[in-house]
């Protein structure tokens, strides 16, 4: 079993940064992908970004690419993502996941509210 934990969500003014991170317990660390995801209200859940188990290969999506940045240190069991130039459009409550199979995401964190003011 495998449990993550965010934080480091926050109010913050457009233009800004904030840096997330999802502490992972359970399983060996570096046995499982982790992805950020995030819902705004009244928004489907989408992908964010993820990264592989040894932190070799890392993906995003458009809307946050040269902005958020994901990375992860095994040692600390932690991955982060790295938020820069945050937008209104940005809010939403940002969560982590876990995958042994790049396909299926079981692994939830009870996320973390990013509110970025205009």
């Amino acid at each position: 079993q495998v449990q993550l934990v965010e934080s480091g969500g926050g109010l913050v003014q457009a233009g800004g940064s904030l840096r997330l991170s999802c502490a992972a317990s359970g399983r060996t660390f570096n046995t499982y992908a982790i992805g950020w995801f995030r819902q705004a209200p009244e928004k489907a859940r989408e992908f964010v970004a993820s990264i592989s188990r040894s932190g070799g290969s890392t993906y995003s999506t458009d809307s946050v690419k040269g902005r958020f940045t994901i990375s992860r240190d095994n040692a600390k069991n932690t991955v982060y993502l790295q938020m820069n130039s945050l937008q209104p459009e940005d809010t939403a409550v940002y969560s982590c996941a876990g995958t042994y199979n790049g396909a299926n995401w079981a692994y939830w964190g009870q996320g973390t509210q990013v509110t970025v003011s205009s």
